[in-house]
């Protein structure tokens, strides 16, 4: 019986430093808003992407946006990926930061001089791009979006 008794501690413990030794399975990234950059000019600088759940500061308030995400550019591309969110309405807004200071540069009159856009390929008429226009429902699971950079 005493035998017994040690043979199943010894059991217990080797089994339980085997499992400490095995590999940890991390479950895929989930409800993920992916966003591909296309058309930026050059390589230069970041692309900087803001998620907003509403028209409040859209897009131009980025410090109402629900997340940010700063991406390098390679080849004229670049991804931004917004990981965990919850099912609903979003939008998009990017632009090619180009001397990387995390401001999009804007003349007098504040016309962007940085590549801008916005999801849905939403653009403004005589200033930036409306939430409704830029606006997509994100049902979970993985959303693959396509943004190209417009430079004015």
């Amino acid at each position: 019986m005493r035998n017994i008794k040690r043979l199943l501690s010894l059991l217990t413990a080797i089994l339980a430093f085997a499992e400490a030794g095995l590999p940890q399975t991390q479950s895929p990234q989930s409800n993920v808003i992916h966003v591909e950059i296309q058309g930026l000019r050059n390589d230069t600088g970041q692309v900087v992407c803001a998620l907003y759940s509403s028209s409040e500061g859209f897009p131009k308030k980025s410090d109402k946006a629900l997340a940010h995400v700063n991406s390098a550019i390679a080849h004229n591309q670049a991804v931004c990926e917004f990981s965990g969110m919850a099912p609903g309405t979003y939008a998009v807004s990017v632009f090619h930061d180009e001397n990387s200071n995390g401001k999009l540069e804007t003349n007098f009159m504040g016309i962007p001089r940085e590549g801008v856009g916005a999801s849905n390929h939403a653009m403004g008429h005589l200033g930036p791009p409306k939430f409704d226009a830029a606006a997509f429902h994100f049902l979970g699971a993985r959303m693959s979006l396509t943004i190209k950079i417009n430079y004015l």
